[in-house]
């Protein structure tokens, strides 16, 4: 048996074929929603992953003010914030960020589940949320995908 033939394949930034994807956001539950395209940006679902590198693909989610949280979360759940002075502490729940930035639930929902190191730093910026079903990201032709299709 020739072991050579058996070497692991390993991506880099060249090797890597990123791809774009437009992904819609209407009553789709957040949680699930963003687990999955965490997955996509980081390229768990290419069969040349490579754990070190950004081999993952360009997401782009459209309609985010569609968004769903099952339960009470959408008034129970509290998002904090400091900001670095005494008394500085803000909490908002998920229902006051839907009437101001809609975008930013899925983008704190997403940016969760990617490393907390450089490359996750990196891979968030391959993610592109907005508001309504239009983008600006028509010139990449990117390939329109049902979450239901994938696991």
């Amino acid at each position: 048996m020739d072991t050579l033939s058996y070497k692991t394949v390993s991506a880099n930034n060249a090797t890597a074929q990123k791809e774009w994807i437009v992904i819609d956001a209407a009553d789709q539950v957040l949680g699930r929603l963003s687990s999955k395209v965490a997955k996509l940006i980081r390229g768990k679902y290419k069969p040349n992953f490579t754990p070190h590198v950004d081999c993952g693909d360009n997401v782009i989610i459209i309609n985010a003010e569609k968004i769903r949280m099952t339960g009470n979360k959408m008034t129970d759940r509290k998002y904090f914030s400091y900001t670095g002075h005494p008394g500085g502490q803000k909490v908002k729940t998920p229902a006051d960020l839907m009437e101001k930035y809609p975008e930013r639930l899925i983008e704190h929902a997403v940016r969760g589940m990617l490393p907390k190191n450089r490359l996750g730093r990196t891979l968030f910026t391959n993610l592109y949320v907005n508001v309504g079903p239009e983008h600006k990201h028509e010139a990449q032709k990117p390939k329109k995908l049902d979450l239901n299709t994938i696991k």
